[in-house]
């Protein structure tokens, strides 16, 4: 009698961030309904339909773990110690006005730590995923190992609300910051695929203010950097998850020095300016 092997959880991550990702591209250039959730943010029928396809994806598979989507809430104990968190479509916007840069992000979270994470890039047709130990890319069924690196130069920013360290810190502003220029390219995708694009080198930074406790945005993609070696951090250089600190992650450390001295001086600025 012939068994199936079940899926690790990484692989499961995986497998639900290519079902959303194929929702995603089947419905790309319909006219889609958009469903207001506040002012400027919206859904539209793939972000919908894309979490539906994620979730029962995961639901079959791990029908004892709590989940939340962005789009359908919490399922499951609040309290769950095992909890997937689902990203179905970010980059809703940039999708809506039919502009490729999208991603899918499926985590994990055990405890306080996500033990596995993918990011789905529906248009290029690649999966960034890690089993929270090591980071990899996969195009087909072919694997590799993910390099951050710094050589691009690109930092991307995040320039979308909420501003909570506002006014010392505003993402913004780092584009007009002396010294920014001589040192990096801006760049703004509106989208976290950019965020595990920094584990794969090709991106030098990301930075966004922010709580992103279990941020349904962004906890593959930091899974992803910490796995890759990647130097993660709040805005200021503090732990993550520790309040409303945003997150700085770079490829190495000299990136993440320099981008920090940015941000310090911008804070030392708006002080000095009340």
């Amino acid at each position: 009698m012939q068994t199936t092997t079940p899926q690790t959880d990484a692989q499961l991550a995986v497998t639900a961030a290519r079902a959303g990702a194929a929702v995603v591209r089947e419905m790309y250039g319909a006219s889609l309904a958009r469903f207001e959730k506040s002012a400027g943010d919206f859904a539209t029928a793939a972000d919908l339909a894309a979490e539906r396809a994620i979730l029962d994806v995961l639901r079959a598979a791990r029908p004892d773990d709590a989940m939340t989507g962005e789009e359908s809430g919490h399922i499951g104990a609040r309290d769950a110690e095992r909890r997937w968190l689902v990203d179905p479509l970010c980059g809703t916007l940039n999708y809506a006005v039919r502009t490729m840069l999208v991603g899918v992000n499926v985590a994990l979270r055990v405890g306080s730590r996500t033990v596995a994470a993918a990011t789905a890039d529906p248009f290029g047709g690649e999966v960034l995923w890690t089993d929270g130990e090591r980071s990899r890319l996969r195009n087909g069924d072919v694997d590799e190992e993910l390099v951050p690196s710094p050589v691009s130069r690109l930092v991307d920013v995040n320039l979308d609300p909420p501003f909570p360290n506002a006014p010392e810190f505003r993402a913004a502003d780092l584009f007009t910051a002396p010294g920014f220029a001589e040192n990096f390219r801006p760049r703004v995708v509106s989208t976290t695929l950019a965020v595990a694009w920094v584990a794969a080198g090709r991106r030098a930074a990301y930075v966004t203010d922010g709580d992103l406790r279990d941020s349904v945005h962004f906890a593959a993609g930091i899974a992803l950097c910490e796995a890759a070696g990647c130097v993660v951090t709040g805005i200021y250089g503090q732990p993550l998850h520790t309040g409303a600190g945003g997150l700085l992650v770079a490829a190495d450390r000299p990136t993440h020095t320099t981008l920090l001295e940015l941000v310090e001086n911008l804070r030392r600025t708006s002080s000095n300016g009340r």
